[in-house]
């Protein structure tokens, strides 16, 4: 009986996340993001100290956005009309996620940032070589490429919505093209930023899903990879 309690216990908790992954977009970023980190940390000779970091860090993020969403579900089954201290606990709740966001952020720097930081300026070295006018080119086809694309899907206009997201792609192309003009990985961090914000604003905005954003971005920054090489 005992023993059947305790599977109950862990099928309600496995209930809870996947309810919390399937519903929350933050959710499913930062899954995305957790697994894109751990994926690198492969690659990486990390100490045990900076892989308990590491876990203990993308912990924190997802267990204050299920906090945030339990919350956010309490308050909502209680009231469903606006009231000041039903904000002010989601505020606060969404406060400690962003908290444990940037924190995050933090640690992923003072890890990755010294290992990374000697190889990309090496590939950034061979791969700059190429006539500075290449990113204005780079820009116009990825355009082209994605009203191309939305043409074929048959979903938004050119500039706002559909598949893929335009501005995920102009807006990855132009940070990659950074990193590789710059060949800094501070400022190619900033510039990573910008874009991400970008992206964050198509998608709070809800004229793109994740996914059109993800297509989108990957879509510039492999284009412009490939015309900084073939320039190169």
């Amino acid at each position: 009986m005992k023993v059947r309690k305790l599977i109950e216990s862990f099928n309600y908790a496995f209930e809870g996340i996947i309810y919390a992954l399937k519903t929350q977009r933050n959710m499913k970023i930062h899954f995305f993001v957790a697994v894109v980190v751990l994926a690198l940390s492969l690659f990486f000779d990390l100490t045990r100290i900076e892989m308990l970091i590491l876990f203990l860090t993308i912990s924190m993020v997802i267990i204050t956005e299920m906090i945030n969403t339990s919350i956010e579900a309490a308050i909502d089954l209680i009231t469903d009309k606006y009231h000041i201290f039903a904000k002010i606990a989601k505020n606060v709740a969404a406060g400690g996620v962003l908290i444990a966001s940037i924190n995050a952020i933090i640690v992923a720097y003072l890890i990755f940032f010294h290992r990374i930081n000697p190889y990309t300026h090496t590939v950034l070295t061979r791969v700059r070589q190429s006539s500075i006018h290449i990113t204005f080119i780079v820009l116009i086809i990825i355009i082209f490429t994605t009203i191309a694309l939305k043409a074929y899907f048959g979903k938004g206009t050119p500039v706002q919505g559909g598949m893929p997201s335009g501005h995920g792609a102009v807006a990855f192309s132009l940070a990659t093209a950074i990193t590789f003009i710059s060949e800094n990985m501070f400022i190619a961090t900033l510039s990573v930023l910008m874009a991400l914000l970008v992206c964050q604003s198509r998608i709070e905005s809800k004229i793109h899903s994740f996914f059109e954003v993800v297509v989108g971005s990957v879509l510039g920054i492999i284009i412009t990879i490939i015309f900084f090489q073939l320039a190169g």
